[in-house]
């Protein structure tokens, strides 16, 4: 089986570009930030983590991740984002390869903004790079998520662009 990742900055196009491989190219794609939402809730792994780190209020009375919370840690610090990154990737790794091993296709292909921080990188074959003017990807992320510029600055700045890609998308 052939594992391809598209990746690239916030706001750069990843989603559409994976759906096209999806719609034109029948390549079933695993969608890491939704799937580390969904394992941040379900798996015990990742909620014991974020209790021990953060303390009971991380989650309310439902079981629900509060994720202001959550984004407001990992964000005040590059050392906090370690911390939750070395949480949440390995498990978000083991759940992409039980997935893979589920499909049946020659190719799979895993959206993600974090490859190589992530160790992902190491499980593919083939990267695909998604890439967008700067002006593009922050008014696209602005209007998707609802902050102001600043706070998507701040996303972009932290974000390490994957170094050698097998492929370019330019997506304006």
């Amino acid at each position: 089986m052939i594992k391809i990742a598209i990746t690239g900055g916030i706001g750069s196009g990843k989603s559409y570009i994976a759906r096209q491989m999806t719609q034109l190219l029948g390549i079933p794609v695993y969608d890491s930030d939704a799937n580390a939402k969904r394992l941040n809730e379900e798996s015990e792994t990742i909620r014991q983590g974020l209790l021990d780190m953060l303390g009971k209020d991380v989650y309310d009375a439902q079981g629900h991740l509060n994720k202001a919370m959550l984004a407001s840690y990992l964000f005040a610090s590059e050392e906090n984002a370690q911390k939750v990154n070395a949480l949440i990737h390995p498990v978000v790794k083991a759940d992409f390869l039980r997935w893979a091993e589920e499909q049946h296709t020659e190719v799979v292909a895993i959206e993600t903004a974090l490859l190589a921080e992530s160790g992902l990188d190491k499980l593919v074959d083939k990267v695909v790079r998604v890439d967008a003017p700067l002006e593009t990807r922050i008014q696209r992320a602005m209007q998707r998520d609802g902050v102001g510029r600043e706070k998507i600055e701040e996303r972009i700045a932290r974000q390490k662009e994957y170094p050698c890609p097998d492929i370019i998308i330019n997506n304006v």
